[in-house]
C-alpha cells in the first residue's frame, strides 16, 4: 500500500502511535499488510480525542483478538485501533454480573464467572475473541449469544461516550448497529448462581474434537443460513480439504479455512469465494461471510 505521506495527521495522543505498522502477527491467520497508523490509546479520554479530532474521512478500524479476521495483503488505510491495558482489559464483579473492558478475552470473563460460582456465561469459553468484538458482532456459540446476557455497553463516539442496551444496539444474528465510528469500551454482562464448570468442560472438549484450534485459522468462516449449517452445505458441495496455494478448507471442520504456512490473504479470501461458488452451484444457498475482511489488495 503506497502512501503519499506519513507526516503526522492525528491529534496529540498520549498513547502509542506507529506509522506503517505490521499487522499480520496480530491475526490468527498470520497474514496481511500494515496499518497506515496503528494507535493504542492510553485511556478512554485518549480514544475520545482521537475519534473527535481525527481528520474527516479518515477510516477507523478496531482490531481485537483478530480471531475472525482477514487483513488483505495491501494493508489498512487510516487508523487501526488496538485497545489494551487495565483500562480496556479489566474484568470487575458487579452484583450478579461483570463489567468487562472491550479488550478482555471472552474466555477470561467465563473463567471469572466460574470461579465466583456464577452461570450463564459459559458459552464465552468457546469464543476466541474479546468482549468488544463479541458485542460488535453479537458473538455466540453453544446455544447462547451476547444479546441474551448484555445489560449495556459503553461506546466511544466522536460526540462522546454513550451507554446503550441490547435493544438499542439492535443485536441480531452476528450483527449489531453500533453508532457511526463507534468503539466499544466496556460492557456489563449478567449471570446467575450456578456451576458452569461441567458445561465449560464440555465446550472445551467439543472444540478440541471438532475444530482446528491449534491451526492458523479464523474461526467459523460463513454464517449459518436460517435452518441450515454452513459446514454441512460446504461438505455436500465437495469442498472439505480443498486447497488454493497454501490455503485450505479444514479437513476437520469444513467451515474453517487454514493457512498451511505460507498463504497470502488473497489466497485465503479467494478460497473462501471458491467455496461460496461451489455451495451456490450445489444447493442454491449464498453463504454470507462471518469472518471480517478488511484492507486493500496488494
Amino acid at each position: 500500500m503506497t502512501r503519499e505521506s506519513t507526516a503526522p495527521v492525528l491529534p496529540p495522543l498520549r498513547g502509542r502511535v506507529q506509522a506503517e505498522a505490521p499487522l499480520a502477527a496480530f491475526t490468527w491467520f498470520r497474514v496481511g499488510g500494515p496499518a497506515e497508523w496503528l494507535v493504542r490509546p492510553a485511556d478512554v479520554d485518549d480514544l475520545l480525542l482521537l475519534l473527535r479530532d481525527a481528520p474527516a474521512g479518515m477510516p477507523v478500524t478496531v482490531l481485537g483478538a483478530a480471531s475472525n479476521l482477514i487483513i488483505r495483503d495491501g494493508g489498512v488505510r487510516g487508523v487501526v485501533l488496538r485497545l489494551g491495558g487495565r483500562t480496556f482489559g479489566g474484568v470487575v464483579r458487579d452484583g450478579d454480573g461483570y463489567v468487562a473492558g472491550a479488550a478482555a478475552l471472552d474466555t477470561t470473563v467465563a473463567e471469572y464467572a466460574a470461579a465466583d460460582g456464577l452461570d450463564g456465561l459459559a458459552f464465552l469459553s468457546g469464543i476466541p475473541g474479546t468482549i468488544g468484538g463479541a458485542v460488535a458482532m453479537n458473538a455466540g456459540a453453544y446455544g447462547s449469544d451476547i444479546a441474551e446476557v448484555l445489560d449495556w455497553a459503553e461506546i466511544a463516539t466522536p460526540e462522546g461516550l454513550v451507554r446503550l442496551n441490547a435493544a438499542e444496539l439492535g443485536l441480531a444474528y452476528r450483527h449489531s448497529a453500533l453508532p457511526a465510528r463507534g468503539v466499544v469500551v466496556r460492557a456489563r454482562l449478567r449471570a446467575h448462581p450456578g456451576d458452569p464448570a461441567p458445561r465449560m468442560a464440555e465446550i472445551r472438549a467439543a472444540r478440541e474434537a471438532t475444530q482446528p484450534v491449534r491451526a492458523r485459522t479464523g474461526g467459523s468462516t460463513f454464517a449459518n443460513p436460517p435452518g441450515q449449517k454452513a459446514w454441512a452445505l460446504i461438505d455436500a458441495a465437495g469442498c472439505r480439504g480443498m486447497t488454493l496455494g497454501q490455503a485450505q478448507v479444514s479437513p476437520l471442520h469444513c467451515n474453517f479455512l487454514l493457512n498451511l504456512g505460507g498463504a497470502t490473504a488473497a489466497e485465503i479470501e479467494a478460497l473462501g469465494e471458491a467455496v461460496r461458488e461451489q455451495v451456490r452451484a450445489r444447493s442454491g444457498v449464498d453463504l454470507r461471510w462471518e469472518i471480517r475482511r478488511i484492507g486493500e489488495p496488494a
